[in-house]
């Protein structure tokens, strides 16, 4: 009955989830393409109506071609920053975890570690004094700061696999240790490391639409969902979808990816035998 049921809501997650997803997505990736088709001309501030069809911001530009230039940075930003730290804090976890050399392990986890209390913000405060308003600084600085969470779950969940039977036949057999690594004890951390993408990538989400919105990342009148939420926020009872459009977009992707990893989860949880 459990992998029944987990049979039956993980579709009906992925549905959701996609549905969810396709607005958001849709503006972030095919938003710079359609911009220029549906550009109006600047009108006065915070205007509804007027040829504009969720009406105009602060500054008179639409806001709508707004919300279709906007994503690209607000999600590539954090979706790269969030590739990034798994990229880095997985091989870091990996190598700690299958190491035979205790040394080796507290060289690879001491160094990161002293990232964990580190604020998020101050961070990126710190980074945005030399590189104000560069994408690129804003999401090396947001991996960074979760370089450490990452190499600490990879680890925790590759210790299990890398001391198990399974890999210790490999190792007898004469298997290479990055076959053993990535092609049996990297395959058993998948499963975390699903559950933990929904959360990190909607922190990394918050995190990069805080800074914008704080005016440490992007410059104030750069076209970002984050920033849009920021510099129209004092007139929201005014022209209430300058604001609330954006922070929706935002909403429905952070919940969206949340379902979405939940699906996958579910789906793989009633391929186990355990689900049976």
């Amino acid at each position: 009955m459990p992998g029944a049921a987990r049979r039956g809501r993980s579709p009906v997650l992925a549905a959701v989830a996609a549905v969810l997803l396709a607005l958001p997505l849709g503006a972030a990736l095919l938003g710079p393409l359609l911009a220029p088709l549906v550009t109006a001309p600047d009108g006065p501030p915070y205007a509804l109506g007027g040829g504009h069809p969720l009406g105009t911001d602060g500054l008179g530009r639409d806001v709508l071609v707004l919300l279709l230039r906007g994503g690209s940075s607000t999600l590539g930003v954090a979706c790269g920053a969030t590739a990034l730290a798994y990229a880095v804090g997985g091989c870091l976890g990996l190598m700690a975890a299958t190491t035979p050399h205790r040394w080796v392990d507290e060289a690879l986890l001491r160094p990161v570690e002293l990232l964990l209390p580190l604020p998020s913000l101050l961070v990126i405060s710190v980074v945005a004094v030399g590189r104000h308003g560069s994408p690129l600084a804003i999401a090396l600085a947001v991996a960074a700061l979760n370089v450490p969470a990452v190499t600490r779950l990879v680890r925790a969940a590759a210790l299990r696999a890398a001391s198990s039977p399974v890999a210790e036949a490999m190792r007898v057999q004469g298997e290479s240790r990055a076959r053993i690594t990535l092609g049996y004890v990297g395959r058993r951390t998948l499963p975390a490391v699903a559950a933990d993408a929904g959360t990190r990538v909607t922190a990394a989400v918050f995190t990069v639409a805080a800074a914008n919105f704080l005016g440490l990342g992007l410059e104030p009148t750069a076209a970002d969902w984050g920033v849009t939420v920021a510099a129209n926020r004092e007139a929201l009872l005014v022209q209430p979808w300058a604001v609330c459009a954006p922070a929706a977009l935002l909403v429905l992707f952070t919940v969206g990816v949340n379902l979405l990893a939940d699906g996958l989860l579910a789906r793989r949880g009633s391929a186990t035998p355990e689900a049976r």
